[in-house]
């Protein structure tokens, strides 16, 4: 038991839990409003917004699993830097029409603006129900994170004193999200990213010093994990997966409901575009902690015999931990410890009470209880974002890892299929709402079924397009033939004369930054 780290990291945890708790006091709002407790009143400026944002997207389990990838399969891991470099024009297009729409109407979530936009309830259901479950197993893999620099301290592993912290904190993490609602992530998402930053210029200082530069770190990695490897004739091999990894992961990220929670929270559209702006700043980040797969490759420790348990147990993922354990002093390796759990917490509050508003709205409200009052509303809000918690919980601690793991690849080819009804909804309405249903069930069978063709351990695909192979990644490739089917739909159902339901929007209500 590593008691310096340990007590450096409850000490660093303890003070976040104040944070959270008090965070209900700041900008003070009537926190029995849905508004007020799911979306802080609407009212989060261009910073708050930025560490919020930055909070939601940049995780604990990036932190752990983009080295890690690194550490284990070389290049490719670095998917994750133009995927992040494309997906902020994407937002700073796009997200201003949502959030002008949904301050008009007082949208809460993307269901909310589908229901209003297309007047239809199945689809706003879809919708719904695809946000819940692609958000339920990344919420899971927050606890990788924590459990990983846990055990690095010596924590024990397994039973009931091995998950007894894992469920303190969750407790802790319901809690403060229960009493406080968004707010508490937003306000301890500064301290988090602070930390986050701090730990990793210390580490591509320090480490590169220790371990004789960054050319020797470079030199100790084998070629073929500095470079994608040179696709074989009639396939595109790694060159294609790394493609449309990093586009299909963009289209997707900001269509999860955490995303699009902390989009409608912002005072104003421009905040959105400021932070689009200024949200590439953690892909240089990001960048950074990519390196540190290079350095634990450098600094041996998948060889190190103090760490074979632990490298058995969480495969590349201790990559990191074993890194700062094996470089750091033990009050270092607490606060860096500490920054990736606590960057477990924040998106894990978000996204718990993203799917509470989803929950609530479209689910609660919309088919038991359409004349609840708006305190039972953010009532039911907050029991249902403690079902999601402690069912991600209950996830992690029930099922192997690799099955939360192998569930998390299909994450995004879920949400993707909701793009043509929220996005390209936000332009236009000629598509039809039967066709964007029928869609979307197309696109969820087909994603699902490439990833399950391959046991669930990737989510690259190999098409077969004539006589060439094409790794895509089932997401992309599960999209366009659910923008095929809907385009195609939805010429007959208007040669059918179908019925397009009641537009409560007009093109005014996109384009205006309401005060």
């Amino acid at each position: 038991m590593n008691w310096v780290a340990f007590s450096v990291f409850v000490v660093l945890f303890a003070f976040i839990t104040v944070l959270g708790f008090v965070a209900g006091h700041w900008r003070r709002g009537d926190l029995g409003l849905i508004d007020e407790w799911g979306l802080a009143g609407r009212r989060l400026g261009t910073f708050i917004t930025w560490f919020l944002l930055g909070g939601d997207l940049y995780t604990a389990y990036t932190f752990i699993a983009v080295p890690a990838l690194v550490f284990g399969a070389g290049a490719i891991g670095f998917f994750a830097l133009p995927y992040t470099i494309i997906v902020y024009p994407f937002v700073f297009v796009v997200f201003p029409r949502l959030w002008s729409v949904a301050h008009k109407h007082g949208y809460i979530t993307a269901s909310d603006f589908v229901q209003g936009r297309f007047d239809s309830r199945p689809l706003a259901l879809a919708v719904t129900v695809t946000g819940i479950l692609a958000t339920m197993p990344y919420i899971a893999l927050q606890l990788v994170g924590i459990q990983v620099v846990l055990a690095g301290m010596g924590i024990p592993t397994g039973g009931f004193v091995g998950d007894l912290p894992l469920i303190i904190a969750f407790v802790i993490l319901a809690a403060f999200t229960y009493n406080s609602g968004l707010r508490a992530p937003a306000v301890i998402a500064v301290v988090k990213d602070l930390l986050i930053y701090g730990t990793v210029l210390a580490a591509i200082i320090v480490i590169p010093i220790e371990l004789g530069g960054y050319g020797k770190i470079f030199a100790s990695a084998p070629l073929s994990k500095l470079i994608l490897p040179t696709p074989p004739a009639g396939s595109y091999g790694s060159y294609s997966a790394y493609a449309t990894l990093a586009l299909g992961s963009a289209f997707a990220l900001f269509l999860y409901p955490h995303s699009v929670t902390g989009v409608l929270s912002a005072s104003s559209r421009r905040a959105i575009m400021r932070n689009s702006a200024l949200l590439p700043a953690y892909t240089f980040l990001l960048g950074l902690i990519a390196l540190l797969g290079y350095m634990a490759i450098a600094a041996g420790v998948g060889t190190m015999p103090s760490f074979a348990g632990y490298f058995h147990r969480y495969g590349p993922n201790f990559a990191v931990p074993a890194l700062f354990l094996a470089t750091f002093p033990s009050w270092f390796v607490g606060i860096a410890f500490a920054a990736i759990a606590i960057g477990a917490l924040v998106p894990a509050a978000i996204m718990s009470i993203a799917t509470a508003n989803l929950f609530t709205r479209n689910i609660y409200r919309e088919y038991f209880r359409p004349d609840c009052s708006k305190g039972e509303e953010t009532e039911v809000a907050k029991l249902a974002s403690l079902v999601v918690k402690f069912g991600a919980l209950a996830f992690i601690l029930f099922l192997p890892q690799k099955y939360a793991i192998q569930l998390q690849l299909l994450g995004g080819v879920w949400i993707s299929q909701t793009l043509p009804a929220v996005v390209l909804g936000l332009y236009t309405r000629r598509l039809h709402r039967h066709a964007l249903l029928i869609g979307w069930i197309v696109g969820i069978v087909v994603g699902t079924a490439m990833v399950a063709s391959l046991g669930f351990a990737s989510s690259v695909y190999p098409l077969r397009i004539l006589s060439i192979t094409v790794p895509c990644y089932a997401a992309l490739a599960s999209l366009v033939i659910n923008l095929a089917v809907t385009v195609v739909l939805t010429w007959l159902f208007n040669l059918g004369r179908a019925a397009r339901g009641r537009d409560q929007t007009t093109e005014l209500d996109y384009q205006e930054a309401t005060p």
